[in-house]
């Protein structure tokens, strides 16, 4: 699984000694509002929500693979505060580091050459730990705890969480177990605990997760007129390639339409993405599939080429190629015109992989 730190047979201590990294002396560094998280730093708390995941007699009968995964995200969990802090009217705060912990613990797991089966799961977790901790109080904890369930296993994100409250010394520590086992309730009497949602279509799931208040039980008619494939992927993945392995579709390409406007690699994008809508609508209008080339490695991206593709009545699958950073490094120097590494670590570390929630369909190319 090539995590970048061991992680302990059940039964067997942590080897904190292997922990040397940059971002444990900045854990270290981070201090966190006592009022919350009286234990300490973040390290330390970081290391008691370790050791309470991996007492947990839950943890310790997963399979080997749910325990790696499980004990990378508590380790990584809060790896985004020392970079979220902010200190507001006498108390420490770390807002979207669930988030931005999420883009950092995907990056550095990809260059460290873990699964990306493995990979998207912590990242996952990493999002949404938070989330039973006020999930069963939010205007529509349906929506939210449908969307986790599409995205990682809810049951498996109870143990994160379970371990988080364990691991700090607040007084109002019963409160955040209370939760939990609320979170946990709700999400069994919705049938999305151990499974993803179970919506009565594709096209139901897709129209549920774009519009605010439409009833998940409703089978949406499905009046779509083409497909679209929307292509995902840092530079060198491969996706020219599997765009190749696929003649009959047409594609929008922003490097091509860069090219042919005189734009040097990197430059004009504003003016390329223009076009690329453009022409994009042509073929929407004209109810002619085709495939969308560009990188998308931002939910908010790709939200704006599917907004654009639904207002057409199209279907969207998007196409993830994925290859571990070791071949895509090496692919990306066999290009004509190769992207430097630097930036590549640079798009990689704002990366947010798609889920199901986005489209009809994710296609995962490894």
């Amino acid at each position: 699984m090539a995590l970048p730190f061991p992680c302990p047979a059940p039964g067997q201590p942590v080897a904190w000694d292997a922990f040397e990294f940059p971002w444990v002396a900045e854990m270290t560094a981070c201090a966190q509002d006592p009022e919350y998280h009286p234990e300490g730093d973040v390290w330390t708390h970081t290391r008691m929500v370790v050791e309470a995941l991996i007492a947990l007699p839950e943890w310790q009968t997963l399979e080997p693979e749910w325990q790696e995964i499980l004990f990378a995200a508590a380790v990584l969990h809060d790896i985004a505060k020392p970079v979220c802090t902010v200190h507001e009217g006498g108390h420490i705060r770390h807002p979207n580091h669930s988030l931005r912990g999420s883009v950092m613990a995907r990056a550095m797991l990809w260059e460290a050459g873990a699964s990306a089966a493995v990979r998207e799961q912590v990242a996952r977790l990493i999002r949404w730990h938070q989330a039973p901790f006020f999930l069963v109080d939010e205007e529509d904890s349906f929506r939210r705890a449908a969307r986790i369930s599409w995205s990682t296993r809810c049951d498996r994100l109870a143990l994160l969480a379970r371990a988080d409250g364990l691991g700090r010394t607040t007084a109002d520590q019963r409160r955040i177990l209370d939760q939990i086992e609320l979170y946990e309730i709700h999400c069994r009497d919705q049938e999305c605990w151990d499974q993803p949602w179970p919506f009565a279509s594709d096209h139901s799931r897709f129209e549920y997760f774009r519009t605010p208040g439409r009833n998940p039980y409703y089978r949406a008619h499905d009046d779509t007129r083409c497909q679209v494939t929307i292509m995902c992927g840092l530079p060198g993945a491969g996706k020219s390639t599997w765009l190749r392995q696929h003649p009959e579709l047409p594609v929008v390409s922003l490097d091509d339409l860069r090219e042919q406007m005189g734009f040097h690699p990197g430059a004009g994008h504003a003016a390329a993405a223009g076009a690329a809508r453009d022409q994009a609508r042509e073929y929407l209008r004209a109810a002619q599939p085709f495939a969308w080339d560009a990188t998308m490695l931002t939910r908010d991206l790709r939200r704006r080429a599917i907004d654009l593709c639904a207002e057409y009545r199209a279907r969207v699958r998007v196409v993830l190629v994925d290859p571990p950073a070791a071949t895509l490094f090496r692919q990306n120097r066999g290009r004509e015109a190769p992207v430097r590494d630097e930036v590549i670590r640079r798009m990689a570390s704002r990366w947010d992989a798609p889920d199901a929630t986005e489209a009809h369909e994710l296609v995962w190319v490894r």
